[in-house]
């Protein structure tokens, strides 16, 4: 009987059906790269030399541009589609347009303490009242929800993912986020689609603050709040219940005055450090297993001058007290750096680490300084002064475009380059109809091409919300360097234009 023929060797069949990316032509590549986020064609440009080519390519920008403005026109740029188009991106973040869409919500007249934006959702309190706006609906005739089961002024306001807590029901929820307040009157409320869910109580007395993030790694989150009582409460969100029994998991002793300044250790996240009305800073291990609760606290320090704003960045920690930043590391608590000084006192802090710089609100102006300067410096100096205003810079924002500086004594919030200080826009978000007020900005929140600001006079309040996105008239060259300006814009034609953009680019 015949023997069967030789089948070919496996490695040889499995290299020969093997089909590589770079094998693919150029057109159907870049063809598929057209579905990709902004992201993800930057992760792609990394990849390689090829298909970094295939990254840059005209027509795929060309492509992301008509779909983000597809009522304007791109003309020819010596410098390429791409950079032109991230440009123009850029200069919507930086709020460089004098024609943003504007919707402006008149309330009672009444300080504003608090403002979120959550996507397209406004959030703000006025004493012990919430209420939130939904931009998208609102111009079709949809309500403003009120929120009123609090019954004494909101101390602070947080948003949380909504799949760190026990009320996420599908994968379509998980982009959702919660809304968590502590108030005046001794608790805390989990609220979701303008209904609280949640109730917790066990402080004795006001809930002064609220964790800028939920402690802990996987799917068991940790909510802490400080209170007036000096005590420090972990609280968990995946407690069932409408009053959320069982919800309070520890309560930590140590500060002698009321707790003012919470955030969460960026190295390690059950590390919280707290900061108490007299200064005194004292760092937790909430995964510390102990009947004496005290036993948790793992470092304490100390700053002179009246607590301002405390943010941590992986293990170090930046302090604003009294006139001062001050650097602290969290695993040694030994002081590290001054960085920052503002003279008589600071009102605000903000911090941009991706780009080792800091800002400091102060009187009639705001203070930008550079991290790296203020190492290799006895005495740190601020890099660039954004002044022009009145009174003190108690309202700041950060991110990697922009710094957004504000305060109740001016009129005005104003805008400017991150990289360069200098200004972009300048925003009114007081109006005459508000009555005769001293009060210029009350509260302020900024996200990405966003913003929202609040004011009041003697007779209503105002929230006022820019969206920037779908701009297309830049500024005129007040707030901006003529041949600065000339040199982006020359690229770009302007046709008419729709006020609206839903892209969250």
């Amino acid at each position: 009987m015949a023997e069967p023929p030789a089948s070919q060797p496996q490695t040889a069949t499995t290299e020969a059906a093997t089909t590589k990316i770079t094998d693919l032509d150029e057109d159907s590549l870049t063809h598929c790269a057209t579905y990709l986020s902004l992201q993800d064609l930057s992760n792609l440009a990394m990849t390689s030399k090829f298909l970094k080519k295939i990254a840059y390519s005209d027509s795929i920008w060309l492509h992301r541009f008509s779909l983000r403005w597809p009522l304007e026109m791109l003309s020819s740029s010596s410098s390429g589609v791409r950079q032109a188009y991230l440009d123009w991106r850029t200069a919507l973040h930086q709020f460089k347009f004098a024609d943003p869409f504007v919707l402006d919500l008149y309330t009672e007249a009444r300080h504003f303490d608090h403002i979120l934006l959550d996507k397209n959702d406004i959030i703000f309190s006025q004493g012990s009242i919430i209420r939130m706006m939904k931009t998208d609906s609102f111009l079709g005739g949809g309500s403003l929800v009120r929120m009123s089961d609090h019954n004494a002024r909101i101390t602070c306001m947080r948003l949380f993912p909504l799949n760190e807590t026990s009320l996420v029901r599908s994968e379509i929820q998980r982009e959702e986020n919660v809304l968590v307040t502590s108030s005046c009157d001794h608790s805390i409320r989990l609220w979701w689609k303008g209904a609280c869910h949640r109730c917790f109580r066990g402080h004795n007395g006001a809930v002064s603050t609220l964790s800028d993030k939920l402690l802990g790694a996987g799917g068991v989150k940790v909510l802490a709040s400080g209170g007036e009582d000096g005590t420090v409460r972990l609280w968990s969100l995946s407690s069932s219940g409408k009053r959320g029994q069982q919800a309070l998991k520890a309560t930590l002793y140590g500060h002698q005055k009321p707790v003012s300044l919470m955030s969460v250790a960026g190295h390690k996240p059950s590390l919280l450090v707290t900061m108490s009305r007299d200064s005194k800073v004292r760092v937790w291990d909430t995964n510390t297993s102990s009947a004496v609760r005290s036993s948790c606290c793992v470092g304490m320090t100390s700053l002179p001058g009246a607590p301002v704003d405390m943010k941590c960045d992986e293990a170090l920690l930046y302090i604003a007290a009294g006139s001062s930043v001050v650097v602290v590391d969290l695993r040694t608590m030994r002081k590290v750096n001054t960085v920052a000084i503002c003279q008589p006192k600071l009102y605000s802090f903000a911090i941009m680490r991706s780009k080792s710089l800091i800002c400091t609100g102060g009187f009639g102006k705001a203070l930008l300084w550079d991290i790296r300067r203020s190492q290799e410096a006895s005495k740190p100096k601020a890099v660039t002064e954004l002044d022009g205003h009145m009174g003190s810079v108690s309202l700041l924002h950060m991110d990697p475009y922009k710094i957004v500086t504000g305060g109740l004594g001016d009129n005005f919030v104003n805008a400017w380059e991150i990289d360069t200080g200098k200004q972009t826009n300048s925003l009114l978000c007081n109006r005459p109809e508000l009555g005769n007020t001293n009060i210029g900005c009350s509260a302020m929140a900024v996200n990405a091409c966003r913003i929202a600001t609040a004011s009041y006079g003697e007779s209503q309040g105002l929230v006022s919300f820019r969206d920037f996105s779908g701009a297309v008239r830049p500024t005129s060259s007040k707030c901006n360097d003529d041949e600065e300006e000339a040199d982006v814009w020359k690229f770009w034609g302007t046709q008419t234009y729709s006020d609206s953009d839903g892209s969250n680019e």
